[in-house]
């Protein structure tokens, strides 16, 4: 897979909010990404990104020679992108989650139209998940719109179950909301489940570099 997962920062936000528009262009303002990086504690996003710049080619000898330094000046540069500038990278996909008394509740999830279709959404969701393990939620919750069959049809892959609906809960149409949750996270049923299902997803897609906290 070419594509990367870390936290949102603030040289982001602007790629976020063109994401959001494209992606949900009757949802308008768009969220507070800035305010929430800074001064939201219980708010997280993770963006998922595509190297734009790459660094100098080594010769094609060299490469064939050092696939291993090859490799691990790739993950040198995602891990101290912070220190290079930000519009190397190009933000293609983005997920927004709360972390509140054990529970991460998923708040947006979007990826640019020329980058769906390619494991970037249900990445950026396997990620979250791994977030809200390693910050100890017992459960995971959301909305989503009763007429969105395709995203309960992942939520549901990754043992969601419909708990309920909210009526008119979407300001542009007045939309119900599907209520989701999932079963306890650390039960040996999930962690089965989320397993396996993170592995299909790296034999299809391939191996992704994810940072997280």
């Amino acid at each position: 897979m070419r594509y990367a997962i870390r936290p949102m920062r603030l040289a982001d936000v602007p790629q976020a909010t063109e994401i959001d528009k494209e992606c949900f262009p009757t949802q308008w303002p768009p969220p507070p990404y800035k305010n929430d990086l800074l001064f939201n504690r219980p708010a997280r996003y993770l963006v998922a990104c595509k190297e734009e710049n790459h660094a100098v080619p080594v010769e094609e000898t060299e490469q064939r020679g050092a696939p291993l330094n090859h490799f691990l000046e790739g993950v040198r540069r995602f891990f101290y992108a912070a220190e290079a500038s930000p519009a190397r990278q190009r933000i293609v996909g983005l997920i927004g989650f709360w972390l509140m008394a054990g529970e991460a509740h998923i708040t947006t999830i979007g990826v640019r139209q020329a980058y769906q279709r390619q494991g970037i959404a249900e990445l950026l969701f396997i990620s979250t998940i791994d977030t809200a393990l390693m910050r100890n939620a017992q459960v995971m919750t959301l909305e989503v719109r009763l007429s969105n069959s395709a995203a309960q049809a992942l939520y549901e892959k990754y043992g969601f179950i419909t708990m309920g609906v909210r009526r008119g809960y979407y300001t542009d149409n007045r939309e119900d909301a599907v209520i989701m949750t999932t079963d306890t996270l650390t039960s040996a049923l999930f962690q089965a489940q989320f397993q396996r299902l993170k592995r299909a997803h790296a034999e299809r897609w391939g191996p992704a570099l994810c940072q997280i906290d």
